[in-house]
């Protein structure tokens, strides 16, 4: 079943590090955040996380500024490390002073893409064997 923006959702919080990335433009944040995500694929996820700054938002929508991902999954020791690009950022209603950001992975390995592949389905799997009939 697919979620929100073509992305799987799924009932776990997956732990999501991230960074604003960027070579052509000079960045005030360099911090490393920590967000959260609950709807992912093999090709992006969406990032529940703090609102960005102004020049930051602004930089993602134009494209200068990219997002660099550590993605830890449910039983998973081996994070995916991964660069991402924005696809969209909007309010998260359900979670104040946050954002929902979309991101599409930019040359993730096949394997690391696989991993999410099998996690989602057997999420997926797991969530309808759960559900009343």
């Amino acid at each position: 079943m697919a979620g929100t923006h073509g992305f799987v959702k799924i009932n776990a919080d997956i732990p999501v590090r991230y960074k604003f990335l960027s070579k052509t433009v000079q960045l005030a944040d360099q911090e490393v955040h920590a967000g959260h995500t609950n709807n992912i694929s093999g090709s992006g996820l969406e990032l529940v996380a703090k609102i960005p700054d102004g020049e930051t938002i602004h930089h993602l929508l134009a494209g200068g500024v990219f997002v660099g991902l550590n993605i830890t999954l449910p039983s998973d020791n081996d994070p995916i490390k991964t660069l991402s690009q924005l696809i969209y950022l909007e309010p998260a209603p359900e979670v104040p002073g946050k954002c929902a950001i979309g991101l599409k992975f930019m040359d993730m390995a096949k394997e690391d893409s696989d991993r999410i592949m099998r996690y989602t389905i057997r999420a997926q799997i797991t969530k309808k064997v759960q559900r009343p009939m």
